[in-house]
């Protein structure tokens, strides 16, 4: 078999590969949480080594040295998922989903040496929160990938195009403001890590003011688009409503519970669930043409995915 029948081999393969991008890049913002929420932040106290004399744990360092490399081995799995997605769309009529692949295997690497940055500067609660950041924004470029893939037919709905992406800049606010409600609040990643200098009690009053805001921006296209009979966008922002909804009840228990590790930890896969969701919401405001039942030439994918 030659690289090419391989490649074309691998091209069957781009739709559970492009799915295992989104659920993997959402693991790890699972186990990076879990990181934090034990305390192992710095269990390897160096990058791109463990420890100054060794690339792995030892058993001086305890659960968390077992912790920290266990996710920065992780890492390693989303590269090779990515760059697979990457090498399954390369040379294919699908150039878009292509540049989408790409964006995602470049970011992965990125996100790696950002985690470095982390450990090197003893878990700043800014740059943390930033590593945070960009795996949401990787998150929202899976869904794109995934709809690029198999989203289904739609028209383009002008009136909804501004609202939905009010609600996603507001999205965006109210997850920067979260990462910041959490870099002053008590779960630093180590005991000896600093945290923002901020009030974690007002923080916490901020984020919820603009979660209110959100709520009310997702309420008003849930209607709109109701009203205008967009169902796939009416659907997309319920589903988001509804998301939006569980975290905010979450948050207010967490607030009265004194942040317990286990809901924290709910949160912030409740976060990368809104970040993915808010992403389709988007998306489903965009004209797309119906897939081709065959791959059809060059001309019509590429002219396809342009619109």
């Amino acid at each position: 078999m030659t690289a090419l029948d391989r490649l074309a081999t691998l091209h069957r393969f781009a739709w559970p590969l492009a799915v295992a991008n989104l659920v993997a890049n959402i693991g790890i913002v699972v186990t990076g949480g879990a990181v934090r929420l034990t305390g192992s932040g710095l269990g390897c106290p160096t990058w791109p080594r463990c420890t100054e004399e060794s690339y792995v744990v030892h058993g001086e360092l305890g659960i968390h040295g077992a912790i920290e490399f266990g996710n920065r081995m992780l890492t390693w799995v989303l590269v090779v998922i990515a760059v697979t997605t990457f090498l399954a769309l390369w040379r294919s009529e699908r150039e878009r989903a292509t540049r989408l692949a790409t964006v995602v295997a470049l970011g992965i690497p990125a996100q790696a040496l950002l985690g470095g940055v982390t450990v090197l500067t003893r878990l700043n609660p800014w740059i943390v929160a930033l590593h945070l950041l960009i795996s949401m924004a990787i998150i929202g470029v899976c869904v794109m990938l995934l709809d690029e893939l198999r989203g289904p037919a739609r028209p383009a709905t002008d009136r909804l195009r501004t609202p939905a992406w009010l609600v996603f800049g507001a999205t965006w606010v109210v997850l920067y403001l979260g990462t910041v409600v959490t870099g002053s609040g008590p779960h630093s990643g180590d005991l000896e890590s600093r945290r923002t200098g901020l009030d974690p009690q007002m923080m916490s009053h901020v984020h919820a003011a603009a979660v209110y805001a959100l709520v009310a921006l997702t309420v008003g296209l849930v209607v709109v688009a109701h009203r205008q009979g967009a169902t796939l966008v009416r659907n997309a922002a319920a589903g988001l409503l509804v998301l939006e909804l569980a975290q905010g009840l979450l948050g207010f228990v967490q607030y009265f519970t004194d942040l317990p590790e286990i809901l924290v930890g709910v949160h912030m896969l409740g976060a990368a669930l809104i970040s993915a969701s808010v992403t389709w919401a988007v998306l489903t405001t965009r004209f797309r043409h119906p897939q081709p039942k065959s791959s059809g030439s060059r001309a019509t994918a590429t002219n396809s995915s342009e619109r």
